[in-house]
């Protein structure tokens, strides 16, 4: 009875961490994109490259972008959903010019605002 205890026990813990493994997939960070996203031009497949911006937010991008262009990168916080808390996540990935990269950490270096 005992081995059979231990053997269940066992098996959930080897159940669990496999849950583990996988949740630790889906969420880890997504590696920024090597140049800026230019959100005037970007497709919503491009846009979802930038940490902090998934397949809803980068819809949302488009379509508020089709009634006007973002004249800077601050405008993406009149995007619905886009706060200044996520505004700072993303600004270092995003322009509305030409792609401004650093050599020295692949981010960003210039987000023309």
């Amino acid at each position: 009875m005992k081995i059979n205890t231990n053997m269940k026990r066992a098996g959930m813990i080897l159940g669990l961490l496999a849950v583990l493994a996988m949740a630790t997939d889906a969420i880890a960070a997504k590696a920024p994109p090597e140049k800026a996203v230019n959100i005037n031009t970007a497709s919503a497949e491009e846009l979802t490259t930038v940490p902090g911006i998934g397949e809803a937010k980068a819809r949302a991008i488009v379509e508020y972008r089709s009634s006007q262009k973002f004249t800077s990168t601050e405008d993406l916080m009149n995007v619905k959903g886009i706060g200044e808390k996520l505004y700072a996540k993303v600004a270092p990935y995003v322009t509305v010019s030409g792609s401004k990269v650093s050599n020295e950490t692949g981010a960003a270096a210039g987000s023309a605002r």
